[in-house]
């Protein structure tokens, strides 16, 4: 099951016991909930291309006491409304929940207005937004069932990509896959699958994040024995950066951010074809962090 069935699944199992949750779609993945359950009947919304009126619909069931999931292609889900994220949820702090999918560019053969690598990089300028990106279908289950009624609005990156190895991950919390002098190595969800090969024979530590904001800066402050950190990141590179400088700003650090460069991608292609162009393979990796570690 990939993120994206598995978040139909979470959504539809939650609905039963919780009939505070309420899913509101924009065209995007209508046809794979159960329309035929008359337990959802009200409660899945289909209001068609207008993603800012989904928002603020969704804005308006939260005032009412629900709790809105909003989903729908990265792009379309956070650049097209993100006025009404930032003034109907953030700024009235309202809870809610935006899960999208096909992000930096799993649907590249669509082109360029289907990717969305500056989600991450736009949400996290946002006060009180949340912001999750996991790794496996099973590990955003288990984040979703955590955190979806904390009553925060949050954000949830899905991807075509999947590591092929499940972690039990925790909201707001890094995980320790690995540990060693030499470097801290932060690798972002789905980016953990090409980060261990990457790094197999060097003596790093690897921090697990799927949880992007809020930061876990205690798990960075204790276990980080070097003053080199890499960040990986599956959207733009940096969006890390600041939060990782203030988590270590008693002691001198080095950090090296790799991840989608902060430029046009204008090539049609598959992600793995994108990935190899912009160094995203294990090779690439490893090449990027021995060249921080040498210098």
């Amino acid at each position: 099951m990939n993120m994206r069935q598995q978040m139909v699944t979470t959504l539809e199992e939650l609905m039963v016991i919780d009939e505070r949750l309420v899913v509101l779609l924009a065209d995007i993945s209508y046809s794979l909930f159960d329309q035929d359950n008359a337990l959802f009947s009200e409660r899945i919304l289909n209001l068609g291309i207008l993603e800012q009126t989904v928002v603020s619909t969704a804005a308006g069931l939260a005032l009412e006491g629900f709790i809105p999931a909003v989903h729908s292609f990265a792009p379309f889900l956070v650049e097209r409304p993100f006025e009404q994220l930032k003034d109907d949820f953030c700024f009235q702090q309202l809870g809610g929940n935006f899960i999208s999918s096909g992000a930096s560019y799993d649907y590249s053969v669509e082109g360029m207005t289907h990717h969305g690598p500056g989600d991450v990089q736009i949400l996290y300028s946002l006060p009180g937004m949340q912001i999750v990106v996991p790794g496996t279908a099973s590990e955003f289950d288990s984040l979703f069932r955590e955190s979806y009624a904390n009553g925060s609005p949050t954000y949830y990156r899905l991807s075509a990509k999947s590591n092929p190895v499940e972690y039990p991950v925790r909201f707001g919390e890094m995980l320790i896959v690995k540990r060693g002098k030499q470097a801290t190595v932060i690798a972002v969800g789905p980016m953990l699958a090409a980060v261990l090969p990457a790094v197999e024979e060097m003596d790093v530590t690897v921090l697990y994040c799927t949880t992007v904001v809020p930061f876990d800066a205690e798990t960075l402050r204790a276990t980080s024995l070097s003053s080199n950190i890499v960040v990986v990141e599956p959207y733009y590179e940096g969006v890390l950066v600041p939060d990782v400088c203030k988590a270590m700003k008693q002691v001198p650090v080095r950090v090296e951010a790799i991840g989608v460069p902060h430029k046009v991608l204008s090539h049609y292609g598959l992600p793995e074809q994108h990935d190899e162009e912009l160094g995203l393979t294990p090779a690439g990796i490893r090449h990027r962090i021995e060249q921080f570690l040498n210098n």
